[in-house]
C-alpha cells in the first residue's frame, strides 16, 4: 500500500466520489425518516447541528455525513437503528473508489507493514500535513473534496486505538523526511509528531538512509497486510492505478522484498535519533 501520496495515502490524489450509490441510499432513508418526523430541513438541522443547505447535501447524496451525525439523526428521527446500520459502508463512501477495498481490509488488520517514498505515510500524517498533501494535488481538489480527504484519513488513524492494537512497521526513505510540505511549521509538527508515534510499542519507525548502497525498494512504494482469519495482503498503487493482491506468489515476493528493506535501512533507535538530529538541525 503506497501509504504516502500512493495507496492508502492517496485519499487526496483523487477527488472521493460523492455521488455513490451507497450515499444516495442513505441519503433517501435519511429524506424519509426526516419527512415522516414532519421536519423540514432547517427545523432538522437546528436539532442535529447542521445548517440547512448541508441536510440537503446529504440527502441528495453529494456530501458524505460524518459518523456523529449519523448516530444523531438515528436518535432525532427515531429510525430506530437503521441509519446507524449503514454508518461503515457511508464511511467508506469516503474513499476514492480504488482505495476502498484496501480501505475495508485495512480496518480489519491485525499487522500492517509500509514502504514509502514519496511522502509520509498516511497513517502517520498529521492533520495539517494532510491538509497540504491534498492541497498540492493536481488537479486541484475542491476546498470540500480537500476537507473530506483530510477527514478520511484521519479517521483512518483510529486504528491506532483499536482493540485488539494491530502492529505496525514503518520503512520510510530519508527524502520523505527532508521534503518539507506545508512549510516548515507542518513540517516540524510531522517530525514531532512521528517521534511520539514511533515511541509506541506497537509502531515501529526505520528510515532508508540516502548513504545506503543496496536498496531493495526501487520498483516503488507497497502495503502488506494481515488480517483476523490469517490471510496476507498486499496493496500496490501507480498513478492511481491500484491492486489488492491475494494471489501467494506476489504477496510472498513483496514479503520477501519489505523483510530485505527492514534489513538495509536504519533500526528504529537510530531512526528516530536520525529524526530528531534533522528536527535540531533545523
Amino acid at each position: 500500500m503506497s501509504d504516502e501520496v500512493q495507496g492508502p495515502e492517496r485519499e487526496h490524489e483523487q477527488e472521493p466520489e460523492s455521488g455513490t450509490g451507497m450515499l444516495h441510499v442513505f441519503g433517501r432513508q435519511l429524506k424519509l425518516f426526516r419527512e415522516r418526523a414532519g421536519l423540514d430541513r432547517s427545523e432538522f438541522g437546528a436539532l442535529a447541528g447542521y445548517s440547512a443547505s448541508t441536510i440537503a447535501s446529504f440527502e441528495q447524496g453529494r456530501r458524505i455525513p460524518p459518523p456523529k451525525f449519523i448516530e444523531r439523526a438515528d436518535e432525532v428521527l427515531g429510525a430506530g437503528g437503521v441509519l446507524s446500520a449503514g454508518k461503515e459502508e457511508v464511511g467508506r463512501a469516503q474513499y476514492p473508489a480504488f482505495f476502498r477495498d484496501a480501505a475495508k481490509l485495512e480496518g480489519e488488520a491485525v499487522e500492517i507493514q509500509v514502504f514509502a517514498t514519496q511522502a509520509v505515510p498516511g497513517l502517520l500524517q498529521t492533520e495539517e500535513y494532510a491538509q497540504a498533501v491534498f492541497a498540492m494535488w493536481r488537479p486541484l481538489l475542491e476546498e470540500e473534496a480537500i476537507a473530506q480527504g483530510v477527514a478520511a484519513r484521519l479517521a483512518r488513524q483510529e486504528i491506532f486505538v483499536r482493540r485488539p492494537t494491530p502492529h505496525f512497521s514503518f520503512v520510510i526513505d530519508e527524502a520523505v523526511l527532508l521534503r518539507p510540505l506545508g512549510g516548515d511549521a507542518v513540517w516540524r509538527g510531522q517530525s514531532e509528531h512521528l517521534l511520539l508515534l514511533g515511541e509506541k510499542r506497537n509502531v515501529e519507525i526505520q528510515v532508508m538512509p540516502h548513504s545506503q548502497e543496496e536498496h531493495a525498494g526501487l520498483a516503488g512504494p507497497f502495503t502488506l497486510m494481515e488480517v483476523k482469519d490469517g490471510r496476507r495482503i498486499a496493496y500496490t498503487e501507480v498513478q492511481g492505478d491500484s491492486h489488492v493482491h491475494t494471489e501467494r506468489e506476489k504477496v510472498r515476493e513483496l514479503e520477501r522484498t519489505y523483510g530485505t528493506l527492514r534489513a538495509q535501512a536504519l533500526t528504529p533507535a537510530e531512526s528516530l535519533a536520525l529524526i530528531e538530529k534533522l528536527l535540531g538541525e533545523r
